[in-house]
């Protein structure tokens, strides 16, 4: 895959140095972790599920912490060497690891579960109502009323 140098860009360009950063991210897929495997899924029109398949990990094993827009699942075993047993083909994957989710503004975590292997996490889009679109009407000229504003949802 071709290599785009996005450094010209830097020089004319003030605040967007994140979103380049994330393009830089996204060219080098071929390094990008596969474990553990995820579905998101939206689940409502602000609803939204991350899904990972934790198979042998306990939720005190797993943490998962928000901060700044990125959502970071860590899981790490503890040691589990038994003198007693000996693996001849060891398939589950133990390893530790650490997966990280760009959030969109005003995506928030709400809760997560672990039931069968899976992580649940459910997020949720909140636009505060600053943001959101106002109807404002328009006073025809005969009157002298004041413009209503009203907030609608979104």
């Amino acid at each position: 895959m071709r290599q785009f140098d996005f450094a010209p860009l830097y020089r004319s360009t003030v605040g967007f140095d994140r979103l380049f950063s994330m393009l830089d991210a996204a060219g080098n897929a071929e390094n990008a972790q596969s474990y553990p495997p995820y579905n998101i899924e939206r689940t409502g029109e602000t609803t939204y599920r991350i899904t990972m398949a934790v198979a042998g990990f306990s939720e005190t094993e797993l943490s998962i912490e928000s901060r700044e827009n990125t959502l970071t699942v860590k899981g790490e075993k503890g040691d589990e060497t038994n003198g007693s047993s000996e693996y001849l083909y060891r398939g589950i994957a133990g390893r530790a690891f650490e997966r990280r989710f760009q959030l969109a503004e005003h995506v928030e975590v709400k809760g997560a579960s672990l039931k069968n292997g899976l992580l649940h996490i459910d997020l949720a889009r909140i636009v505060p109502e600053a943001l959101k679109p106002r109807r404002i009407e328009i006073a025809t000229a005969n009157t002298n009323e004041a413009k209503t504003i009203e907030a609608s949802a979104a």
